[in-house]
């Protein structure tokens, strides 16, 4: 796929991250335009034993409203919406998210594969994946299943990442149809308002 093409019809941006994770998304939610016409799931790996206070914290640097996900909730286009500690974030339908206390996945619950592999089974190929920073094999199984429906992932350079670990991983095992700097993520992300 070329470098630059972007599939015309994303419907849905899931997004994760581990160590180093809160700057590499800090960066790439600043670049949100307010006109974004989708909705963008994130799950940032999370102590599980105490509140989390990082969609505040990002909420403040980004055009779109930034919330944690409750049970149940309808997704909305033109918010990111983080899941909480604790909780696996789910897409449930095209219309609403769920969260999940299944066991943990790679040791992390929230984990990256139950987000992106729930939103390949309901969104297919319109599906946008971006993998960043981090210090496990979460995700690579999710990036897996996107690509498998027909959508796209685009994957932190490993070069790039604080922590290559999660990045190099998925690109191993699942590949990717673009790898990026950060910077070149964040370029990227300002072109996605229609």
């Amino acid at each position: 796929m070329d470098a630059d093409a972007v599939q015309p019809n994303i419907e849905l941006i899931v997004v994760g991250a581990s160590a180093g994770g809160v700057r590499a998304l800090q960066a790439l939610l600043a670049a949100l335009p307010a006109g974004l016409p989708m909705a963008v799931l994130v799950v940032l790996h999370l102590p599980r034993d105490r509140p989390s206070r990082i969609a505040d914290l990002l909420d403040h640097g980004c055009a779109l409203p930034v919330r944690e996900a409750e049970d149940k909730q309808a997704l909305v286009p033109g918010t990111v919406t983080f899941a909480p500690p604790d909780y696996h974030l789910l897409v449930e339908d095209r219309d609403s998210l769920a969260l999940s206390v299944d066991p943990p996945v790679l040791f992390s619950r929230p984990a990256i594969d139950p987000l992106f592999e729930s939103a390949a089974d309901v969104f297919g190929g319109g599906v946008l994946a971006i993998l960043l920073t981090g210090a496990s094999n979460d995700g690579s199984a999710g990036v897996a299943a996107v690509r498998e429906a027909g959508g796209q992932a685009w994957i932190q350079s490993p070069d790039d990442a604080f922590s290559p670990i999660m990045p190099a991983a998925a690109l191993a095992h699942a590949g990717a149809d673009a790898v990026l700097t950060l910077d070149s993520l964040c370029s990227r992300m300002k072109g996605l308002a229609r």
